[in-house]
C-alpha cells in the first residue's frame, strides 16, 4: 500500500513508515548474523574472522550500489510527493540500466581482482584461503543485492515500506534454514555459508521485482517513458552519485578500520566481527530511521511543505534519543551475554575483547542515531553534498586517530574503539551547526 507522508501528523506519519524498514533491515542483517553464528559456533573463530572480514568488504563493494539506489529514490520521492507521475515512470527506467551497468562492472571487477583485494586489507594467511572460499561465493550475489534494494527504493519512495519487509522476513527465514543445513550436517563450511545467503538474496531479489510490477501499476512504464531523457539522467545522476560517494566513503572508512584490526591477529579479528554484528543490531533501527526520514523531507519538499519539514526535524530528534539512550543501556549491561552468542564460551580472551568494544561504543549510540539523521535529512533536501562532508569529517577523525592512537604501546587496540564515537561526535557538531545557520529548524 502506497502512503503520502505529507499529510498527518509528522511523528506518527515517520514512525508508521520507519517501523517496516527498521524491522525489514533487522531481518536483513540476519543473513550474515546467520553465517556468523553457525560459522563460530559450529567451525571455529577462524572462520568467524573469515566471514567478518568478507562482510566489511562486501558492505564496502554494495555501498556503490546502496548508494545509488538511494540517491535515486529521493528523485522517486520528490516526483511522487509533487504528484508528477510521468517523470517519475521515466526516472525509474532510466535509474534502473544506469545502476545495472555499474554493477555489472562491480561484480566483473570484484571477481577477477579477488586476491589484489585480500592483500589490501591484510588478510592473515591462516584464514586466507577460507575468506577466499566464501568472498568467491558470495561475489555472485552482488546482482541479487542491486535488484532486492533497487526495487525496496522504488516502493519506499511512494510509501509502501511493508512489501520490502515481508520479501526480507521470508529471505531471512531461508537463509537461516540453510545455513543450518549446508554448514552443520553436510559440512560445506564457509562456502556452505555464503552459498545459503546468496540463495536468500536471490528470492528476495526475485520476489520483489515480480511484485513490483504485478502490484503497483505507477511504476508500469509506458512506451513514451522507454528513452533516456537528459534532464532526468543528470538529476538522477546529481542525487545518486553523490549519495553513492557518500556511502562509498563511509564504507571505505570501515574498511580501513577493518584492515587495521586485521593487523593484530585473529583473536581481535573475531572479537571485532562479532561486534560489528551486535552493532548492527543495536543501531540498524535508527540507521533505518534516517532513510526513512529521507523519504519524508523528499516527498514533502516536492510538495512545498517546510513547516512540516521543521516539524519532522524535532520529531525526529526525540525519537533517537530516546530509542537510542535505550538502546545503549541494555547493550552495556549484556555486552557479555551478546559476546557468547558468537563466540564458544572457552574463547575467554576474545569475549573480554569484544566486551571492552561494546562497553565503549555502547555509550555513544546517541552520536550515531543523530549523525543517521542528518543523512537522511540532507538527502531528501537534496544536499548529498553536505552528507559527504559529514561523512569525511566522522570517517576521516575515526581513521586517523585509529592508526595514531592504536600505534601506541600503552593503547593499542583501545585507541581504535575509542576513535570511532570521536568521529560521530565530530560530525555531528557539524550537523547541528549547519541546521541553525542555514535556519532550518
Amino acid at each position: 500500500m502506497l502512503k503520502d507522508l505529507t499529510r498527518g501528523n509528522e511523528t506518527k506519519v515517520i514512525v508508521r513508515f520507519a517501523v517496516p524498514m527498521i524491522i525489514g533491515n533487522l531481518f536483513q542483517q540476519l543473513y550474515n548474523i546467520a553465517d556468523a553464528i553457525i560459522v563460530g559456533q559450529y567451525i571455529g573463530a577462524g572462520a568467524l574472522a573469515a566471514v567478518g572480514s568478507s562482510y566489511t568488504l562486501m558492505i564496502f563493494l554494495t555501498s556503490i550500489i546502496l548508494g545509488l539506489c538511494m540517491g535515486s529514490g529521493v528523485v522517486f520521492s520528490m516526483f511522487f510527493g509533487a504528484g508528477k507521475m510521468d517523470k517519475l515512470k521515466g526516472s525509474i527506467f532510466t535509474s534502473f540500466w544506469f545502476i545495472a551497468l555499474i554493477t555489472l562492472v562491480i561484480n566483473v571487477l570484484a571477481l577477477i581482482y579477488i586476491d589484489e583485494i585480500l592483500y589490501l586489507i591484510q588478510i592473515p594467511t591462516d584464514i586466507l584461503a577460507e575468506t577466499k572460499k566464501y568472498l568467491q561465493i558470495i561475489f555472485y550475489g552482488i546482482s541479487f543485492t542491486f535488484v532486492y534494494n533497487y526495487f525496496a527504493a522504488v516502493l519506499r519512495s511512494m510509501g509502501n515500506s511493508m512489501a520490502p519487509l515481508i520479501f526480507l522476513i521470508i529471505a531471512a527465514v531461508i537463509n537461516i534454514a540453510l545455513d543450518i543445513i549446508f554448514v552443520v550436517p553436510l559440512g560445506m563450511g564457509v562456502g556452505g555459508a555464503a552459498l545459503a545467503t546468496i540463495i536468500a538474496q536471490g528470492f528476495s531479489a526475485l520476489s520483489i521485482a515480480i511484485y513490483s510490477f504485478a502490484k503497483v501499476p505507477q511504476i508500469r512504464p509506458e512506451a513514451r517513458h522507454l528513452r533516456f531523457d537528459s534532464s532526468i539522467v543528470r538529476l538522477i545522476a546529481n542525487y545518486s552519485v553523490l549519495s553513492s560517494i557518500q556511502q562509498s566513503i563511509m564504507n571505505f572508512g570501515i574498511l580501513m578500520i577493518q584492515s587495521l584490526v586485521n593487523s593484530f591477529g585473529v583473536s581481535v579479528m573475531a572479537a571485532f566481527a562479532a561486534v560489528v554484528k551486535i552493532d548492527s543490531f543495536a543501531y540498524m533501527p535508527v540507521q533505518d530511521f534516517g532513510n526513512a526520514f529521507c523519504t519524508f523531507i523528499a516527498q514533502n519538499k516536492g510538495a512545498e511543505k517546510s513547516q512540516r519539514i521543521s516539524n519532522g526535524i524535532h520529531s525526529a530528534i526525540k525519537i533517537i534519543t530516546l530509542f537510542c539512550a535505550a538502546i545503549s543501556i541494555l547493550v552495556w549491561v549484556f555486552a557479555k551475554g551478546l559476546m557468547g552468542i558468537f563466540i564458544m564460551p572457552s574463547e575467554v580472551e576474545i569475549i573480554r575483547i569484544g566486551v571492552q568494544y561494546l562497553h565503549i561504543e555502547a555509550s555513544f549510540y546517541c552520536l550515531i542515531g543523530y549523525l543517521f539523521m542528518f543523512y537522511g535529512l540532507y538527502r531528501g533536501f537534496g544536499r548529498a553534498g553536505m552528507s559527504i562532508i559529514l561523512t569525511i569529517l566522522s570517517l576521516g577523525t575515526r581513521v586517523i586517530l585509529a592508526y595514531t592512537l592504536s600505534s601506541v604501546p600503552s593503547i593499542g587496540v583501545l585507541g581504535i574503539w575509542w576513535a570511532i564515537p570521536i568521529g560521530w561526535a565530530l560530525a555531528d557538531i557539524m550537523g547541528f551547526y549547519i541546521l541553525k545557520r542555514d535556519n532550518i529548524i
